[in-house]
């Protein structure tokens, strides 16, 4: 018996055997937790966040801010040792980079960036305690030949391929490049956020060295998808450069290949409550490496 068996009650199960134990389980948690309220975040984005599952911070970077960030990307993914470690993700059909893993350890900039106020103190409101860093990354979409990801909930495999018990998690992601409806915008299903959809099959070993180009397990299946698009619709994450994207941890999204000439990058970091460490995965037989799923809890300072 596991140490999840004995002190952690799996309130959303997944990854079961067959279509009869896929049920959809409504979440009863709060997208916004209380304890924190004060923070940069608008009574109007806060309640946006809560009824949809994400908002839009606009003009979070400067123009000056952007233009450094990406310079700090190139310096990454022209750096050959970089581009030679287990934290860099290579497009599964070219030699071009897709996500640099760690990128707070890997970029003083990006490391000073999340703790500013403008964006730690958001992470702290809207899950009302502490946060610390369960991942970030950047990412890369290049014309042309960019591939998107499926449909899928990042808490269903945050809980079960690393033991995140409840969803006091939120994502932010900010663009980098402009993004356009046209370019493999992220797409996101307001309001679906609130329910868990189990998705079918067992959980291989060592599963993120290929689910982290191309998920195969972990994803919910088309008749969900249908039916939650029928209920909630889809939304699109557009606009300028520097824009962010805040979204819960169980939010529907996906994104479409890019045959666009434009390019589009991205910082990503999920912030995640330090009252909801990571305890032992609920659908694996091991963790996944940190660098992935980190377990340094320690609070983020600014």
């Amino acid at each position: 018996m596991t140490l999840v068996d004995v002190h952690i009650q799996d309130r959303y199960p997944t990854r079961v055997e067959s279509g009869s134990d896929r049920k959809w389980i409504t979440s009863d948690e709060p997208t916004v937790r209380s304890g924190a309220q004060e923070g940069p975040a608008s009574a109007e984005e806060l309640a946006e966040h809560s009824r949809n599952g994400f908002h839009i911070q606009r003009d979070l970077l400067s123009d000056q801010e952007v233009g450094a960030c990406l310079d700090e990307l190139k310096a990454m993914t022209d750096d050959p040792a970089i581009r030679s470690d287990e934290r860099t993700i290579i497009e599964p059909t070219s030699e071009e980079v897709r996500s640099v893993f760690d990128a707070h350890l890997l970029s003083d900039r990006i490391a000073r960036l999340i703790r500013e106020p403008r964006i730690l103190d958001r992470a702290r409101q809207i899950l009302g305690s502490e946060v610390y860093v369960h991942q970030s990354r950047v990412n890369f979409m290049p014309g042309f030949r960019g591939t998107g990801f499926y449909w899928h909930s990042d808490f269903e495999t945050w809980h079960a391929e690393d033991g995140m018990a409840d969803m006091a998690a939120v994502s932010m992601s900010i663009g980098l490049t402009d993004n356009h409806p046209f370019n493999g915008g992220l797409m996101l299903m307001p309001g679906a956020h609130r329910t868990f959809v189990p998705c079918l099959g067992r959980t291989p070993d060592d599963n993120y060295r290929s689910s982290l180009k191309a998920q195969k397990v972990g994803v919910p299946q088309e008749e969900d998808i249908a039916e939650l698009a029928r209920r909630h619709g889809i939304e699109q994450f557009t606009g300028p450069s520097g824009s962010a994207l805040w979204f819960d941890c169980n939010s529907m999204h996906g994104s479409g290949n890019n045959i666009t000439p434009y390019p589009r990058s991205n910082i990503f970091v999920v912030f995640n409550s330090v009252e909801n460490a990571l305890v032992e995965p609920f659908a694996a037989r091991e963790r996944r490496p940190g660098f992935v799923a980190s377990r340094d809890f320690t609070p983020l300072r600014a």
